[in-house]
């Protein structure tokens, strides 16, 4: 098999890239670079992705950018020619996956997004398919934010992720 083609980028669209870039720095604690003023700013989560042993790898955490959804950037087309450059009507959007930081806890994300115009989706989840516990909010635009970790004593199957035996799950939380 050839090499896969990757995921390498994603933006988050909002209608006010200044607003976004303070929403994600509250809320995620993340390094954000305005790169075109007003238009287009690049996350940067910083260091490198873990590996197996808990140390950080040679490969650096993948970036995201915050876009003005009526002037996404790059689009070559003059603005007029451009469809579809607004927010999203209500619908589904992109979910992006944030994997929790052993640093940082999904429950603190999830009352920072709230007391900064985010609405919490649910938490205390854990999702058998992947054997991980998650929490949902939608940011004050609508994008769908994911946070994703794994709980102590909980054991996956290494090549499907699967969850292997029962998860034993404090008291209150939802399982499918």
């Amino acid at each position: 098999m050839s090499y896969p083609n990757i995921l390498v980028f994603m933006d988050i669209p909002v209608p006010d890239v200044n607003a976004g870039m303070a929403f994600y720095r509250t809320v995620m604690g993340w390094e954000i670079e305005e790169r075109i003023p007003g238009v287009f700013a690049r996350i940067v989560p910083g260091q490198n992705q873990k590996i197996d042993d808990g140390s950080q790898g040679p490969n650096g955490n993948l970036h995201m950018g915050i876009s003005l959804a009526t002037d996404p950037r790059p689009d070559p087309r003059p603005l007029a020619e451009r469809e579809g450059c607004h927010m999203h009507d209500g619908g589904r959007t992109t979910r992006a996956w944030i994997l929790v930081s052993d640093d940082d806890d999904m429950d603190e994300i999830m009352d920072r997004a709230v007391a900064n115009g985010g609405t919490e989706l649910w938490r205390h989840h854990f999702w058998t398919e992947f054997g991980g516990a998650n929490a949902s909010y939608r940011d004050p635009w609508g994008n769908q934010i994911m946070l994703w970790e794994h709980l102590e004593g909980i054991e996956q199957d290494e090549e499907t992720h699967e969850l292997v035996g029962d998860a034993k799950l404090p008291d209150g939380w939802t399982i499918e």
